[in-house]
């Protein structure tokens, strides 16, 4: 069996992998929907997509090809974001690429049809170098048959219960073109998360550039890069289809005697459709058609 090399042994070598976008950063924190996360991503069109793990993770042999395993400490305090910065700093400059995490799922618009690279190719030509995307919670209908929270065949999430706040900078003014936006299992069982982390936005899709860098809260360094759309129109938004705060809220020490079920009267079976989230206006088309 070939070794898997660390993170930093394969950035060292400079792949060719690493000269064409867009490229896929998988965190592998545990062994839930593993194999699902990996092929949806190569569905949806990515050039390649890496797969970060504590330890050597098994793939179907036909993703060996599209998919490359990295040995990287994804169980470490937020660990997305030195790998993240890592790849921003081994890529072309401006090269686009995605994170997230196993079980978790990217959405955009018209995404049965069309391909992330024709995503990123409009979004581009908009001279936007990143996208925002909403972080949909997924969690199981019933905790007895599914005790880690993860039913791919049927899962449910809320229909509503989203809202925005206003984003307020360090002098304490509103920051242009920012909002913190709010829903989901982070908004109903906000007692048992940080305040920092109760937020559903993330800007998991974005363009390399020098100086870059992601900072813990899924924010980046550079202002614009967190902004939800240009200063003249709206723009293309996505979503992450994530079962991980209801995996995290299931298994935590503090959480878990207090959850016997997610569902509630707002719940609503996934259909694994980018239609159906643009029917409930959790992702935006913008001025692609």
């Amino acid at each position: 069996m070939t070794p898997v090399p660390t993170l930093d042994e394969f950035l060292r070598g400079k792949p060719k992998t690493l000269l064409r976008g867009p490229l896929a950063i998988i965190l592998i924190e545990d062994q839930a929907a593993v194999h699902e996360t990996l092929r949806h991503h190569v569905d949806a069109g990515f050039r390649h997509v890496f797969a970060l793990s504590p330890e050597a993770t098994d793939m179907a042999p036909d993703l060996t090809e599209t998919v490359t395993n990295l040995i990287w400490n994804t169980r470490q305090p937020d660990a997305h974001v030195a790998a993240v910065n890592a790849f921003i700093r081994a890529v072309p400059e401006g090269t686009w690429l995605y994170y997230g995490f196993n079980a978790e799922f990217l959405f955009f618009p018209f995404s049965e049809s069309r391909s992330v690279g024709e995503l990123l190719a409009f979004h581009t030509e908009e001279r936007r170098s990143a996208m925002l995307s909403y972080v949909i919670d997924l969690y199981a209908p019933d905790l007895s048959i599914f005790p880690n929270a993860v039913s791919i065949d049927s899962a449910m999430f809320d229909s509503t219960g989203y809202f925005a706040l206003g984003r307020v900078g360090a002098d304490g003014r509103p920051m242009d073109r920012q909002l913190d936006f709010h829903g989901g299992l982070r908004w109903r069982y906000e007692e048992h998360l940080p305040q920092g982390r109760r937020r559903i936005d993330r800007i998991s899709l974005f363009r390399s550039a020098p100086d870059l860098h992601l900072l813990a809260d899924h924010r980046f360094n550079i202002d614009e890069y967190n902004t939800y759309s240009c200063p003249w129109h709206h723009n293309l938004t996505a979503a992450v289809a994530s079962f991980r705060v209801a995996k995290a809220l299931v298994s935590n020490p503090g959480s878990r005697d207090s959850i016997g079920g997610f569902v509630w009267r707002n719940s609503r079976v996934f259909e694994w459709r980018a239609q159906q989230l643009m029917d409930l206006g959790l992702m935006e088309p913008g001025q692609w058609f």
